[in-house]
């Protein structure tokens, strides 16, 4: 197809039917002799002359009257077809990966409150703890936790770095070996993830020695710990970004205070640099950070690190 540039069917098209380069110029906020350069460029790559200069006035030649009409059909095209297609973008389905734990914590109770804000957008959740491979995968963004190193890809961080501490169900405050300190642990069943270290870790900075680290049932989700430890099956340690929404309700407890321990990574926002600011795209990313401004485990992990 031979086309001519869009700039210059655009002067024209303002030109023609305001028949004036000033006021052509006005309606599309360049100079009367930016008009006039795009027409008579126009002209020159047509080889047909399409208006008539007269000293304060400017008329369509026959050439003109005929080609305008075309002009502004074509524009008035392209100018629905952007349109709809901004919308589409704008609303209809958005692919989003996290991992298990954090979607059934932390975005599942949240989701709502998106929904209520774009009702024109379907967020479809997967959950997942490999990383996205976004040419092969589809999926739109993802929340991962990590160090952020994603290389090629935009990459913001969601929420600050977790602590760790014990959490149990409140029913294990009391009875035969009520929780009172770390080493009444020696009487309850620890509760691990895949990060076993964690508990070794763990009683080792807070100088309990009686207390098996090894022992106990494990998961290969941070969200079944925790629901083994609301069930009362034993202690488990808790993430505060995880824990956060369960012990505000009660569900969860801190048995002791002593002994916070960093876990070491963020929870970040990733998805390609090219579609980062496609609306739908752009509208989770804003949602989310809103919601991470007000999560409570951002201001627990604070407040436990600080002794409080």
């Amino acid at each position: 197809m031979r086309l001519p540039p869009l700039n210059a069917l655009r002067s024209f098209e303002a030109a023609a039917r305001q028949l004036s380069f000033s006021k052509a110029a006005e309606e599309l906020y360049v100079t009367p002799a930016a008009v006039s350069h795009q027409v008579k460029a126009l002209e020159d790559w047509l080889g047909v002359a399409l208006f008539k200069r007269l000293n304060r006035a400017v008329i369509l030649t026959d050439e003109g009257q005929s080609y305008v009409v075309g002009v502004r059909d074509g524009l008035h095209q392209l100018s629905s077809a952007t349109e709809k297609l901004m919308k589409q973008d704008a609303s209809g389905a958005l692919h989003v990966d996290t991992m298990p734990s954090f979607a059934a914590r932390w975005l599942l109770p949240r989701l709502s409150r998106f929904r209520e804000e774009h009702p024109d957008i379907d967020v479809r959740l997967s959950a997942s703890d490999q990383l996205t491979d976004f040419d092969r995968n589809d999926v739109d963004i993802v929340v991962r936790y990590g160090h952020g190193n994603y290389p090629g890809l935009r990459v913001e961080k969601l929420l600050t770095e977790d602590v760790l501490f014990p959490v149990c169900s409140p029913n294990l405050l009391t009875g035969k070996h009520p929780l009172r300190t770390p080493e009444d642990l020696q009487y309850h069943t620890l509760l691990h993830d895949d990060m076993r270290i964690d508990w070794d870790t763990w009683l080792a900075v807070a100088g309990v020695k009686n207390v098996d680290p090894k022992k106990g049932p494990s998961f290969n989700d941070s969200s079944m710990v925790l629901t083994a430890a609301m069930a009362g099956q034993g202690v488990a340690l808790g993430r505060s970004t995880l824990a956060a929404d369960d012990l505000i309700a009660g569900r969860l407890v801190r048995p002791f205070n002593q002994q916070p321990l960093k876990a070491g990574h963020a929870y970040y926002v990733v998805c390609p640099e090219e579609t980062a600011n496609r609306p739908r795209i752009a509208a989770f990313r804003a949602w989310l950070m809103k919601e991470a401004a007000m999560d409570p485990g951002r201001f627990m992990s604070s407040s436990i690190e600080e002794g409080e």
